[in-house]
């Protein structure tokens, strides 16, 4: 009786993985095709336009082969996921809605639709490229994004959008044309790597979002790099802005986060930096409208820090500037320490009157206008470096005092600073500046194509 019983069983749980289905859908039957589909199915996208919007509610495979194309018609979002576990991969998405109220995008995945993979997909003329709004544990990857030109940028969404969705990882999309590439809130154990920015505001924007990991990025001619905000215990590892017009890295009340092996340079000029440092494939423009004047006018400040606490700058090469590091608003127990300060028109600006000692057991950082020597070569200048004076704190509350900075008067005051080191206001001091640069950061290999 017994083995009568168990026989059937096996059959069903044998034949199990062979219900799921594959379908190949034709233009005009995903609707029908998804209301039909079982859990486990791949629906495959045949070539042509399907029209949307549509909704996953069934944990399915939704799949394109090439020349398959999901047109939203303009209205809400194209393709909205619920159902948990969906994959959606090799499909041109385009033409969404175009209300940011009520949050219009290519691809939106709901807050049940935890573990979903969007992979591999073309996303163009949508509001919002990818929005992972709650669906934990999701995955955005290699994906190309760009947004819609004929908008103004306060009025498109961002190339990928998170919100409250731990777990989430964004890894080596291409970004372009959008408000920020990546928009993160009110989050937390994210990973955002290998991704690439072109022409957006913020390469990627960080607010409320905790205990995540920004690497191996590359951010190209953008209004700024990488904007953490409001955001504790990150690290920040591995990336590269390049000719970012405003900031390279902007820190806003970010705290307890390690920043390190990250690269900021001011300007492009052509296969080579400033130094003479050749850029890596990865940061050559892309097409020809990319080299335009945005790319040669430069970097306003290579890193902004402003109320951030507690951080660890390690390994980090900002170059080409017109300021290296902008520091204000009381930040406190910071480290910097191994970092290259090179060719910035002034290589520091703080705003404060504590005395700040930018070393660590010894180690300082490296700084490409101190002309300093090293009589036992042990690679630390045998005097400390001060980045400013009594003069630089004239300059930044009087910029009408420019025109006086070759008059008598002036040189008079900084050799009485270097007499008399009394004279010095507080601010920020290396006492043990390093003689060469370190090692220059060891970019992740993996960055967006």
């Amino acid at each position: 009786m017994l083995l009568r019983l168990a026989l059937p069983l096996a059959a069903v749980l044998l034949c199990g993985p062979a219900l799921a289905a594959t379908v190949v859908v034709p233009p005009g039957g995903l609707e029908s095709a998804l209301s039909a589909a079982s859990p486990g199915d791949t629906l495959r996208l045949a070539p042509g336009v399907h029209p949307g919007p549509v909704t996953v509610s069934t944990t399915v495979t939704l799949e394109g082969e090439p020349g398959a194309i999901l047109d939203g018609g303009g209205q809400g979002s194209v393709l909205t996921v619920t159902a948990p576990g969906v994959t959606i991969r090799g499909i041109e998405v385009r033409n969404s809605g175009l209300s940011l109220f009520e949050q219009n995008a290519g691809i939106f995945l709901g807050k049940t639709a935890k573990r979903a993979v969007v992979e591999d997909n073309r996303l163009r003329d949508n509001l919002i490229g990818v929005y992972v709004w709650g669906a934990d544990d999701s995955v955005v990857r290699r994906n190309d994004v760009t947004g819609r030109t004929d908008l103004r940028v306060s009025e498109r969404g961002n190339g990928i959008q998170i919100w409250n969705a731990p777990g989430a990882r964004v890894l080596d999309n291409s970004v372009r044309d959008g408000r920020d590439g990546i928009f993160t809130t009110t989050s937390r154990k994210n990973v955002f790597a290998g991704n690439r920015f072109e022409r957006v505001r913020f390469a990627v924007h960080y607010m409320y979002t905790n205990d995540s990991e920004v690497s191996g990025n590359v951010s190209l001619g953008n209004g700024v790099g990488y904007a953490i905000m409001y955001s504790n215990n990150l690290t920040i590892r591995n990336n590269r802005s390049v000719a970012d017009r405003e900031h390279g890295m902007l820190l806003n009340a970010a705290n307890g986060s390690v920043i390190e092996n990250n690269s900021v340079l001011g300007r492009f000029a052509g296969a080579v930096s400033d130094s003479g440092e050749a850029l890596p494939d990865a940061d050559v423009p892309r097409d020809s409208e990319a080299m335009d004047d945005r790319l040669r006018s430069g970097t306003w400040k290579c890193v902004f820090i402003y109320n951030a606490n507690k951080n660890r700058f390690v390994g980090n090469r900002f170059e080409g500037c017109e300021i290296g590091v902008h520091f204000t608003a009381g930040s406190e127990r910071n480290a910097m320490t191994g970092n290259a300060f090179v060719g910035n028109r002034t290589q520091v600006k703080y705003v404060g009157t504590r005395s700040l000692d930018w070393s660590e057991k010894g180690r300082g950082n490296y700084w490409s206008d101190n002309a300093a020597f090293d009589l036992n070569g042990d690679g630390v200048a045998d005097e400390a470096y001060r980045p400013n004076d009594v003069v630089d704190r004239v300059m930044w509350a009087y910029p009408a005092a420019k025109l006086l900075m070759n008059s008598p008067g002036m040189q008079v005051i900084r050799w009485a600073q270097k007499q008399f080191p009394a004279l010095h206001p507080g601010g920020v001091i290396d006492s043990a500046p390093l003689m060469a640069p370190p090692a220059g950061p060891q970019l992740a290999e993996r960055t967006a194509r």
